[in-house]
């Protein structure tokens, strides 16, 4: 006992000898630090420790984790020791050095001390670095833009530096976004907290859209039996009848359909809402009419408004987006070509506004960014550059970033599955600066799992974003119904529900139906109005079962306090005083007249590259069959004597041209085949008729002249046509030929596109 006494009591002495050793070697490191910052140095504050002790290298900086170095206990403890000393004896404020790099002493949150970080006893000095400090942060709004952000390396935790966001390149996004969303949805969230906070902080309000529509009816005119279907003939006979339409001449009656019939009601900012119902009740017409989408050719009566303003008197196509259940892509292009191709077009939207504004008023608060924040909100708001950030943030929170660089596919060509392809059907709209979105069945061929992460992003982007989503989504998981705010439920083109979640199970048990505990609420409330399914709810079973129609439960619905509300908030007309500036587009332009031809002819190159095959097979294609021409026409047997020779040169310069025309019809095919994309990018006001077909046959003017040079090459002297310079035009035609082609597919373009938007 008594060995052991004096054991502990050396062992005692023995540290705090050691302690006493380091006391006094922290305390020159500080000396040595403060008399540094007193003359306006910038330091980094560096540790050098026992190596044999405590077994860190001495030319690391304090600021990488001392803990991935060690590999004992002991030395753990002897690390925590410091930094509780430091958290006791030193307090060093935040310097700012001539390298624009930032050096900060431990904290457990680097930026809080930034907060108020001009505290120091040299006042003058503290003034000339915070002046320093806010002009690097802000030197966004200097010639460059708001392209400069402070922000950290990824080994070194508490080593602040400036980051050209326009150099970004496609590794640094990808790890910055693999650091912010290593989870997509729990990460999403976290990530989306803070960015609301900065903006909260900086006590800015978010623009928000309230979509009201009232009264809204929607009847089309079709025939009906073997008249309605799509065939040849009967095409034959609507053209004719169009025709003499125009004339007043009505020949065939025809059945008036009706597909919404009198409905109101509210999409509230903020709030994820669900659109339910059976097939054929109108969901569709539903989301294309809040839109603004409908075809011209079906009636519409009823006001659809947005912030108080009516569809006419804004730009619907740009302020909201219709994610249609069909995919239209270019096949040749890859997932993340696609969106990026998106982003560019749609530009950055009030974005570079709303950074502009929290850099001001954040300087007035003394308020500094989180930096990755900062690095992100200034990397997808810089007008006019392709920085990639937001289509590297939308693949990951779509969980895109597996099939990133694969094709998209098509029927001849293999690509992403279809439920992938859905996702980038949903991605090329939000990675834009479109916070109104109405979402027509987006879960087609995704699996529950999957749809749940996607639906759980959207609730994210509503409930921090404040934007306003209305989805249609076919029997939606539990797990996924319960992530909406308010549920809407059509049934033969009337509204049965509208209002909060909470109380749609409510409102059907005082109607006398129950929803059993072991089905799903959603298909619950898609089966309750069939005929065939509605009498298994039936909840009292004393009174016998009546079906209960669309109507008998509107009737019920208006007496409900769910109705009540929703009619009372309809009653009052919603204040346009009150409506964001940023709110509402009205105007077409969306990004610069320069990055719109910019991106369009990077587009056309790069599917010019992807069918490089199909020019190579032509190019070999036409060599054979100059080839077989030079055969046929030899110069040895050409004469030069009558005019009949002259009618076999002729008929060169004739069988010429016409194999020139016939090799461009393979590029018919193609133009014909991306049509689809355009006229959907051209519906949503991506760019003007123009900035795609100019790029589309500029750029094969260099691939039509080379061809025609292939030809005249090989047969201009094998055929034997005049050598004088002043006669190499007689094949010029040939190439005429080509230009030809090139025009009538430009002008047929521009021609169907004006079609499709008078209809």
């Amino acid at each position: 006992m008594e060995m052991r006494y004096f054991e502990e009591r050396e062992i005692s002495e023995e540290r705090e000898r050691e302690k006493e050793k380091e006391e006094s070697w922290f305390s020159e490191t500080a000396e040595r630090f403060s008399s540094d910052a007193a003359v306006g140095k910038s330091v980094d504050l560096v540790v050098r420790a026992r190596e044999q002790e405590i077994g860190i290298d001495p030319d690391r900086q304090l600021s990488i984790s001392i803990e991935n170095k060690a590999k004992k206990s002991s030395v753990k403890e002897n690390y925590r020791h410091w930094i509780d000393y430091f958290k006791e004896e030193m307090d060093l404020s935040a310097e700012f050095s001539q390298s624009s790099r930032w050096s900060v002493s431990w904290r457990a949150n680097p930026w809080l001390q930034m907060g108020h970080p001009w505290t120091s006893k040299n006042s003058a000095a503290t003034d000339e670095e915070a002046e320093d400090f806010w002009s690097a942060l802000e030197s966004l709004q200097s010639s460059g833009r708001q392209r400069t952000v402070t922000s950290d390396e990824q080994p070194a935790l508490y080593n602040y530096e400036d980051v050209e966001v326009t150099k970004m390149g496609p590794t640094d996004r990808r790890l910055f976004i693999d650091r912010i969303l290593s989870t997509a949805d729990e990460d999403n969230a976290t990530f989306l907290k803070k960015l609301r906070h900065r903006i909260d902080n900086a006590g800015i309000e978010l623009p928000t859209v309230e979509v009201r529509f009232e009264n809204i009816t929607v009847r089309a005119n079709c025939h009906i039996g073997t008249r309605a279907l799509p065939t040849l003939l009967n095409e034959s006979i609507n053209l004719t009848e169009s025709l003499f339409g125009l004339f007043g001449v009505r020949s065939t009656q025809m059945t008036k359909l009706n597909i919404l019939n009198n409905i109101s009601g509210i999409i509230r900012p903020s709030r994820m809402t669900l659109l339910l119902g059976p097939p054929s009740s109108g969901k569709t017409t539903l989301l294309l009419a809040l839109a603004g989408k409908l075809q011209k050719s079906l009636e519409v009566s009823g006001v659809v408004t947005y912030n108080g303003y009516e569809l006419n008197e804004f730009l619907p196509q740009k302020t909201a987006a219709y994610i249609s259940q069909y995919d239209m892509h270019t096949g040749e292009m890859t997932v993340k070509e696609t969106l990026s191709f998106s982003e560019r077009c749609q530009g950055v939207g009030d974005r570079y506004e709303l950074l502009s504004e929290l850099a001001r008023r954040e300087k007035a608060k003394g308020i500094v960014p989180d930096p990755e924040v900062d690095l992100f909100m200034k990397a997808t708001s810089i007008e006019g550059q392709q920085i990639g950030l937001q289509t590297d943030y939308t693949i990951r929170i779509l969980g895109l970033d597996i099939c990133s660089d694969t094709i998209v596919g098509d029927e001849m060509r293999r690509g992403i599955s279809g439920g992938q392809k859905k996702r980038v059907t949903t991605g090329e709209m939000i990675v834009g600066p479109t916070k109104t979105l109405f979402m027509d069945e987006i879960s087609t061929g995704l699996d529950s799992s999957t749809t749940h992460q996607v639906v759980k992003c959207f609730q994210q982007i509503v409930h921090l974003g404040e934007a306003t989503i209305l989805m249609s989504l076919l029997q939606p998981a539990p797990e996924t119904f319960d992530l909406f705010d308010d549920i809407i439920l059509l049934d033969e083109g009337q509204i049965i529900y509208q209002g909060p979640r909470d109380h749609v199970l409510e409102f059907f048990h005082s109607c006398g139906f129950r929803c059993p505990e072991r089905k799903a609420i959603a298909e619950f409330l898609q089966e309750v109005t069939s005929r065939n399914d509605q009498q298994q709810y039936w909840e009292n079973k004393d009174k016998p079962y009546e079906f209960m129609s669309a109507a008998e439960f509107i009737k019920r619905f208006n007496r409900f306090h769910v109705g009540i509300d929703l009619r009372s908030r309809l009653s009052v007309p919603f204040d346009k005083r009150k409506s964001h500036n940023a709110a509402l587009i009205f105007t077409k332009r969306s990004a610069p007249t320069k990055v719109l031809l910019k991106a369009s002819f990077t587009k056309e190159w790069l599917l010019i590259k992807r069918n490089s095959f199909v020019y190579l097979f032509r190019a070999i294609q036409l060599l054979i069959l100059a080839f077989v021409a030079s055969t046929v026409f030899l110069r040895t047997n050409m004469k030069t004597k009558t005019e009949a020779d002259g009618a076999v040169y002729i008929g060169a310069i004739v069988y010429g041209l016409n194999v020139n025309f016939f090799n461009e019809f393979a590029e018919q095919s193609l133009a014909i085949s991306r049509l689809p994309v355009f006229y959907k990018q051209r519906d949503l006001l991506f760019y003007p008729t123009w900035v795609f077909t100019v790029p589309n046959c500029i750029v094969r003017i260099p691939l039509s002249i080379m061809e025609s040079a292939v030809w005249v090459i090989v047969t201009y002297y094998s055929i034997g046509f005049a050598p004088e310079a002043s006669s190499a035009g007689i094949e010029l035609p040939t190439v005429e030929v080509r230009f030809e082609n090139i025009t009538v597919r430009a002008i047929a373009t521009w021609h169907q596109s004006s079609a499709n938007s008078s209809q």
